[in-house]
Protein backbone atom coordinates (compact mmCIF):
# COMPACT_ATOMS: atom_id res chain seq x y z
CA UNK A 1 0.00 0.00 0.00
CA UNK A 2 1.52 3.76 -0.76
CA UNK A 3 0.53 6.54 1.83
CA UNK A 4 2.49 9.94 2.24
CA UNK A 5 4.82 10.84 5.00
CA UNK A 6 3.40 13.76 7.21
CA UNK A 7 5.36 13.94 10.48
CA UNK A 8 8.20 12.53 11.28
CA UNK A 9 9.90 12.53 14.66
CA UNK A 10 13.95 11.66 14.84
CA UNK A 11 14.43 11.24 18.08
CA UNK A 12 11.90 8.56 18.61
CA UNK A 13 12.36 7.43 14.66
CA UNK A 14 8.05 7.54 14.60
CA UNK A 15 5.39 9.10 13.03
CA UNK A 16 2.18 9.27 10.46
CA UNK A 17 1.53 8.81 7.03
CA UNK A 18 -1.29 9.79 4.90
CA UNK A 19 -3.77 7.18 3.39
CA UNK A 20 -4.21 8.28 -0.69
CA UNK A 21 -8.02 8.79 1.17
CA UNK A 22 -6.62 11.42 3.48
CA UNK A 23 -6.83 9.11 6.80
CA UNK A 24 -3.73 9.74 9.20
CA UNK A 25 -2.15 6.49 10.62
CA UNK A 26 0.72 6.59 13.35
CA UNK A 27 3.78 4.37 12.64
CA UNK A 28 6.23 3.32 15.64
CA UNK A 29 9.75 2.70 15.99
CA UNK A 30 9.75 -0.95 14.75
CA UNK A 31 7.73 0.29 11.94
CA UNK A 32 10.71 2.26 10.70
CA UNK A 33 13.71 0.18 11.70
CA UNK A 34 11.98 -2.93 9.70
CA UNK A 35 12.62 -0.60 6.81
CA UNK A 36 16.16 0.15 7.45
CA UNK A 37 15.11 3.75 7.05
CA UNK A 38 17.57 6.82 8.48
CA UNK A 39 15.25 10.09 7.27
CA UNK A 40 11.73 10.53 6.50
CA UNK A 41 10.89 14.26 5.20
CA UNK A 42 6.91 14.85 5.39
CA UNK A 43 5.97 14.50 1.83
CA UNK A 44 7.52 12.13 0.43
CA UNK A 45 5.93 9.01 -0.87
CA UNK A 46 6.00 6.16 0.91
CA UNK A 47 5.24 2.11 0.75
CA UNK A 48 3.62 0.54 4.05
CA UNK A 49 2.76 -3.00 5.11
CA UNK A 50 -0.17 -3.11 7.52
CA UNK A 51 -1.76 -5.28 10.23
CA UNK A 52 -5.04 -5.26 11.57
CA UNK A 53 -5.21 -3.46 14.75
CA UNK A 54 -8.91 -4.30 15.67
CA UNK A 55 -11.17 -0.99 16.45
CA UNK A 56 -8.11 1.45 15.90
CA UNK A 57 -7.70 0.71 12.37
CA UNK A 58 -4.49 -0.13 10.62
CA UNK A 59 -1.38 -0.68 12.15
CA UNK A 60 1.78 -0.17 9.85
CA UNK A 61 4.57 -3.17 10.45
CA UNK A 62 7.01 -1.61 7.76
CA UNK A 63 7.53 1.82 6.02
CA UNK A 64 9.95 2.02 3.08
CA UNK A 65 10.66 4.72 0.18
CA UNK A 66 8.16 4.34 -2.98
CA UNK A 67 10.53 3.11 -6.07
CA UNK A 68 9.53 2.92 -9.56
Amino acid sequence: MQATAFTYDPETRSGSVLLDDGTPVEFGTEAFDAGGLRLLRPGQRVRIETEPAGDSGPRITLITLQTL
